[in-house]
């Protein structure tokens, strides 16, 4: 597809099934001394980090439409990971919170991060006091899970990818360590009803009038905004709102934070002047998700669509209708006092017995070994289109991994699951292999006076309200103090009510563990919940199992790089003009090497650079919105590859002399890497 050309506005079975089905979607601690000091005192302790968590930028299959045919071609932003630390002075505790652009957060990532956390602090860190969670794009490179069926439609585990995003949010933590300074939070909420809409409605209306009167307009509009403030300054915000980050469609080949990352980018780097680039700490804003299950940001209900019909418009629009909304909130929220504190249990979500008085029907029920109904097929229509099926006898990579899950639903399992029409008994398949989550984290987070519900999954804005409910009530809190976070510590899919799941459309056929999946959550949190409020230790049940050293690939590393006849790496094979006008867009091309050479975390493929005072200085790189950068093949048998450049140069670019740069990686025959730069001739901007 071409690059995006919007403007941005500068206002500071068949081999194919499983895939489709299950995819869419060095510090020391503080010595003894220092911390009995800072026990004595009161207030907080606030800190924030930011870092790069991109992936492998080419030839990677993307994460969240499961499409074989979406795979990376290039960077439109960067992902980024975004942290908070805060630590209670008075009791010493502390607790930290994450989001990441990602479509998930899979428990191979939480295991990785802790693991990394624990090897810089000890035990300062760990699974109790950290909550994981991602944004939910679908624009990024997958392959990063150490379950099968996350991984089916992306080739297998990407070790790259993975090691990127857990070093990058383990990064983002560590800087908000080094971070902290005295501070102050401060709370606010109001109501964004432009950025979303029900893409299951059917199912919604299933729900009881008592559930619906909550949502008059079957949408969760609440948006929550915590704000940090070190000493008089500023320091962050995070903005909690239920929708979809699925502007972006599963045609586009170019990773992005899509509408979330849109907001949070604009926050920090038009409105606070963040350059991620310099790398000194400044403004952190994330724009979390919630129950975002049912939620759409495409208005018009298709892919894509709405309100204009231009997907990087789209994503724009939505993403500056949170920022708008998020700021409007920060600027009259009132102040946040309490503790902070956090308990975290490992429950078998496929074992649990669920007690009458949280199941519909007033009787006991259980949950089921998972399965993926055959309803999950049909995708949801309005964010991705439905997958087809391979014609009979079409073999791809991993035919043979699917060959091996063909077996059939049991008669007890299919009774269980009822009226699921079972497709795969993933559930069945995960002592062989492990296929999809049984062993799920679950967590409550306080922070101040705000309760976070740490959910591995997908809740419809209903089945979030009846968790909040819930805990609320078990901790004698209002209920807007209550938060569903979806998409943290790990990854399971949709969670509906027990009706919504009688209706088996794409989300309930996602719902893993049966009709009472749901009840369960709630039995379990309300229990998390009773620990955390009388102070209680609580048994965490048995850990999942590290699963790192079971991972495949089918995916080919890079043979080796040759630039074109008579060029050089970083040789230029598309000039620019000589001069440009606001508003229009420069095209740059370079011969390269494969980007997977080096992902360049933490650093660019591009670079828009100024003359000043004799002196190039950058001005863009590629994490900015008004860039793309794009590779391209052009000769597999002699690995000969080019990097195209785009540069959107916005109404408000200072005239000048401008250049465009290019940093690479090539391989040669021997596997030896090395590093490059090409740049352009000058050009005036007027």
């Amino acid at each position: 597809m071409p690059p995006p050309t919007a403007r941005r506005s500068r206002r500071r079975l068949p081999v194919a099934v499983l895939a489709a089905a299950l995819g869419a979607a060095t510090l020391g601690a503080p010595s003894p001394a220092s911390a009995s000091n800072t026990a004595a005192e009161e207030g907080y302790l606030v800190g924030r980090g930011i870092s790069d968590v991109t992936g492998e930028a080419a030839e990677t299959g993307m994460m969240g439409y499961s499409s074989f045919d979406q795979k990376t071609s290039g960077i439109h932003q960067r992902q980024r990971s975004r942290a908070f630390v805060v630590v209670d002075r008075s009791s010493g505790k502390r607790v930290v919170y994450v989001n990441a652009d990602l479509a998930m957060i899979f428990q191979s990532v939480q295991q990785g991060v802790i693991a990394r956390l624990k090897e810089r602090y000890g035990d300062l860190y760990d699974e109790e006091n950290v909550l994981l969670s991602a944004t939910h794009t679908h624009s990024g490179p997958g392959g990063y899970s150490h379950h099968v069926a996350y991984n089916l439609s992306v080739l297998g585990f990407q070790k790259e990818t993975y090691r990127a995003i857990v070093d990058g949010i383990t990064d983002s933590v560590a800087k908000a360590h080094e971070d902290l300074k005295p501070g102050t939070m401060s709370l606010g909420a109001g109501t964004l009803t432009n950025a979303s809409v029900n893409r299951s409605r059917e199912a919604f209306d299933r729900n009881p009038a008592a559930d619906r009167a909550a949502f008059p307009d079957a949408i969760d509009p609440a948006m929550t905004v915590l704000r940090f403030k070190q000493g008089d300054k500023d320091a962050g915000a995070i903005s909690w709102f239920a929708t979809h980050n699925t502007s972006i469609t599963n045609k586009n080949t170019l990773i992005s934070p899509d509408n979330k990352g849109y907001a949070a980018y604009a926050w920090e780097h038009d409105h606070e002047g963040v350059r991620y680039l310099d790398d000194t700490p400044g403004f952190v804003a994330a724009f979390p998700n919630t129950n975002a299950g049912d939620m759409s940001p495409n208005l018009n209900l298709k892919p894509g669509s709405g309100p204009t019909e231009d997907e990087f418009e789209n994503t724009r629009i939505i993403g500056e209708r949170q920022l708008d909304k998020a700021r409007e909130i920060y600027d009259d929220t009132r102040p946040v006092s309490g503790g902070v504190d956090s308990r975290l249990a490992y429950v078998d979500m496929e074992n649990v017995t669920v007690r009458p008085e949280y199941t519909p029907d007033g009787e006991e029920h259980r949950t089921c070994p998972a399965v993926v109904g055959a309803s999950t097929l049909a995708g949801s229509v309005e964010d991705g289109p439905a997958i087809p099926g391979f014609e009979e006898g079409t073999r791809t990579p991993v035919a043979g991994i699917i060959d091996a899950l063909r077996i059939d639903t049991p008669s007890w399992l299919a009774t269980c699951q009822y009226p699921k029409a079972s497709l795969i008994p993933t559930g069945l398949l995960s002592n062989v292999h492990p296929v999809t989550p049984t062993r799920l984290p679950l967590q409550i987070m306080k922070i101040g006076e705000l309760h976070l519900v740490a959910a591995p999954g997908e809740f419809t804005i209903t089945s979030g309200l009846r968790v909040r409910r819930t805990v609320a009530e078990r901790l004698g809190v209002p209920l807007d103090r209550v938060l569903l976070q979806g998409y943290a510590n790990a990854y399971s899919q949709y969670v509906t009510t027990p009706e919504e799941y009688d209706t088996q459309n794409y989300e309930g056929g996602s719902t893993l563990y049966g009709r009472y999946t749901l009840p369960a959550y709630q039995q379990e949190y309300a229990r998390i919940a009773d620990s955390l409020r009388e102070g209680t230790a609580l048994e965490r049940g048995a850990t999942p199992p590290d699963e790192s050293g079971r991972q495949f690939t089918f995916q080919t590393g890079v043979v080796y790089d040759n630039p074109p006849a008579g060029k050089a790496f970083g040789g230029v094979l598309k000039a620019p003009e000589t001069s440009y006008a606001r508003g229009s867009t420069a095209t740059v091309e370079f011969a390269t090497g494969h980007p997977k050479n080096n992902v360049r975390r933490g650093s660019t493929f591009l670079e828009v650079q100024r003359l000043e005072n004799g002196t190039w200085k950058r001005v863009l790189d590629d994490g900015d919105w008004e860039t793309t950068y794009r590779w391209t093949r052009l000769n597999g048998l002699t690995g000969t590859s080019k990097a195209t450049v785009t540069w959107d140069i916005a109404a408000d670019t200072a005239p000048g002399t401008y250049r465009i740069v290019h940093h690479g990686d090539a391989k040669n025959l021997l596997g030896k890497i090395t590093p490059f730069t090409g740049a352009t001739g000058s050009f005036t901007v007027s």
